[in-house]
């Protein structure tokens, strides 16, 4: 007798196989302190930890995207606390301008937002997108890779045990801009991707929706910063593109010096076109056509609702543009909300429009339905 229970002692204590990653395992969690204002002042009262976690990328290939999860230090009080899959604006494209560097030295613009959410008792995950803030060149604009990177940091903090969320916990998801077509992308492909997630509403607001339009819009404006590190971001997730190759000198040494660049250093290219960096007609090409169409919204339709706000004088990502997505949504039945709003330039449209995205999602978050003015 005593031999058998050794045996099976034996058995119990051989370890199995280790279970394959998937995406949203969580790689690393580490406590970290976010501030309002730079110089480490004004902490926000809440409980945070700096994030590495799984994803993938825009091919599909496994990859390791970092982030920073927020929740509130009181209890919340009715039911499992809800979570928000923040997806941020353009910050630019070195490791330095991630937003989970920004939060803790206190120059995150979007806490403004993202705190609105926190003084409600949600929880608020915030993805730094592929290659931003981990090896590898930040794949910026690369809608479907940007996607994944949203639904996975959702998927990574309810894998926290000291953050104490539910995986049964109900989720939305908001974003402007660059953030804007992240949070569409995550509502296009949750239904394969992440149908676990009990998704309840998505806000996108100033959609680069279709990124050719936007190219071409950008193309010889102050703008033109943003259109070319799209092309860096496109590149970085499609390495058949190949963008070095069809560089001139010049090209080459302009975008080799904006690859690490925050947003607000991209104005040197201010006024540029594609033309003055290339040898090729970027835009007409079919290799760099497919990959734009590839990861332009509205082909998909969500099926959850959608509530989506533009600007009408965004001087950055047209307002047709935006009109055009609610209009392809609403062809496909989904329950969508625009709000046209009166804003005159790019910035005003998100603190106009930001407001009225959280309180829209919060009535879906307590469980009342979505009106559609399609």
């Amino acid at each position: 007798m005593l031999t058998a229970l050794l045996a099976v002692a034996a058995l119990v204590a051989i370890p199995g196989p280790a279970r394959a990653a998937t995406a949203g395992d969580v790689v690393s969690a580490q406590p970290t302190t976010v501030y309002l204002l730079p110089g480490k002042v004004l902490e926000v009262p809440v409980n945070a930890w700096h994030v590495l976690y799984r994803s993938t990328s825009a091919t599909g290939a496994a990859n390791t995207v970092s982030g920073t999860l927020l929740v509130p230090k009181s209890a919340y009080p009715a039911g499992a606390r809800p979570i928000i899959g923040y997806a941020v604006g353009t910050h630019g494209l070195g490791d330095q301008c991630a937003p989970s560097v920004s939060m803790r030295e206190g120059r995150e613009a979007e806490l403004a937002l993202i705190s609105l959410f926190l003084l409600k008792g949600f929880a608020v995950a915030v993805t730094d997108y592929e290659g931003l803030g981990t090896p590898g060149q930040h794949t910026y604009m690369a809608g479907i890779s940007q996607g994944h990177a949203v639904l996975d940091s959702i998927r990574a903090a309810t894998r926290i045990p000291a953050a104490g969320l539910s995986a049964r916990a109900p989720v939305a998801v908001m974003g402007y801009s660059q953030g804007g077509a992240s949070a569409g992308w995550a509502a296009q492909l949750q239904p394969s991707y992440a149908p676990e997630l009990r998704l309840r509403g998505v806000a996108a607001g100033g959609v680069p929706a279709d990124l050719r339009d936007v190219a071409l819009h950008l193309d010889g404006s102050p703008n033109f910063g943003l259109a070319a590190a799209a092309g860096v971001g496109l590149d970085a997730a499609y390495p058949e593109l190949d963008l070095e190759a069809d560089l001139n000198e010049r090209g080459r040494a302009l975008l080799a010096d904006a690859a690490d660049d925050c947003v607000g250093e991209l104005g040197k290219l201010a006024g540029l076109r594609f033309a003055d960096l290339t040898t090729r007609d970027l835009l007409n090409q079919p290799k760099w056509v497919a990959r734009m169409n590839e990861n332009r919204l509205g082909a998909l339709p969500p099926r959850v609702p959608m509530f989506l706000y533009h600007a009408r004088g965004d001087e950055i990502i047209p307002h047709a543009v935006g009109a055009e997505l609610r209009a392809e949504y609403c062809a496909a039945g989904v329950t969508t909300r625009w709000a046209s709003l009166p804003a005159q330039n790019h910035v005003a449209g998100a603190v106009e429009g930001g407001p009225l995205a959280i309180e829209w999602l919060t009535l879906r978050l307590l469980g009342l339905p979505a009106l559609s003015d399609c």
